[in-house]
């Protein structure tokens, strides 16, 4: 793995730098801190604006890193993260959003020498900001798509499902103006599909319930999505703030407000979101298949007696 960030900016290592003294300071159980995605393969987007299916939206790259480690739960570990991620935003000089994901030293040294595929590609990218050289990752294998594809599809078929099944929950409760109740089966649905493409894409899905870090963390998959919730006129804002909040206000404030017209305006929004998770992940399942696919006919080809394999498909012959 790499080790320097001195292709970055000045501002981006400051930035980064400040994250990793205070992970240190509040998670000492960590063991190594890496930087992955955009970031590491200096790809990243700063800030963007630009009219997408007729919508002003705008994208900045999130910091994507990995916390690993040791003696501490993932929820406790967790935990302590999200009030990082809370003191790293009271510094109004810091634009560029985190997104943390935290496993222990053993569950990534378990995925990695199982390939799965997120952590093999973290391995692959990730530049490490710390490392407390307790600990060894483990060897990365060869990735195997027919694995992936698999996974991937296991993930689907149960997330979908999921949401779907929360949609039509909120559709029988709107039936009968229990509007509240159909307010927070409709976040659920929202999260259920975000989860599925998280999972589809990357096989790798830490819970997370706020919608706006879901959004942000699934949007570079298809920019399709950003016609879901576009955020762009204060009515918009409204109605995501809406939804956004019904995971805890739907449930626990009596005095939640949320009308049979507010309903009326998430309805699509929510289908939209379902039909568009249908879509890129079927694709990105049919694009590991036809990888699978390519590195079956690789290895008849290495294999003994390739050669008149080779030569039964070569029409010329």
């Amino acid at each position: 793995m790499k080790k320097s960030i001195s292709f970055l900016p000045p501002r981006k290592r400051k930035d980064l730098n400040f994250i990793v003294s205070l992970i240190l300071k509040r998670l000492p159980q960590t063991e190594m801190i890496i930087l992955y995605g955009s970031y590491a393969r200096n790809e990243y987007v700063d800030y963007d604006e630009r009219v997408e299916f007729g919508i002003v939206t705008t994208y900045r790259s999130d910091y994507d890193i990995l916390v690993v480690t040791h003696g501490i739960t993932d929820k406790d570990a967790g935990k302590i993260l999200d009030n990082v991620d809370d003191l790293y935003y009271q510094d109004p000089d810091k634009q560029t959003p985190i997104e943390f994901i935290n496993d222990s030293i053993e569950k990534l040294n378990k995925d990695l020498s199982e390939g799965r595929y997120f952590y093999t590609e973290v391995k692959k990218e990730g530049i490490v900001l710390y490392n407390s050289g307790r600990f060894k990752l483990a060897r990365r294998r060869k990735l195997r798509y027919d694995e992936i594809k698999q996974q991937a599809e296991l993930y689907f078929d149960e997330k979908f499902k999921s949401g779907n099944e929360f949609l039509l929950g909120a559709t029988f409760y709107y039936d009968r103006g229990l509007y509240k109740k159909t307010a927070f089966l409709m976040h659920q649905a929202c999260e259920n599909y975000y989860y599925a493409i998280r999972l589809v894409y990357t096989l790798k899905n830490s819970k997370q319930h706020n919608l706006s870090k879901l959004s942000s963390s699934v949007k570079k998959y298809s920019k399709e999505l950003l016609r879901v919730f576009p955020n762009n006129t204060v009515e918009e804002k409204r109605l995501f703030t809406l939804i956004k909040a019904a995971y805890v206000e739907a449930r626990y404030n009596p005095d939640f407000p949320v009308s049979k017209e507010d309903l009326d305006a998430l309805f699509p929004k929510v289908e939209l979101l379902r039909d568009l998770t249908f879509k890129i992940c079927r694709q990105k399942i049919d694009e590991y298949a036809m990888m699978a696919d390519g590195n079956i006919y690789t290895r008849m080809l290495e294999s003994p007696g390739s050669k008149s394999v080779a030569a039964e498909n070569d029409d010329t012959k």
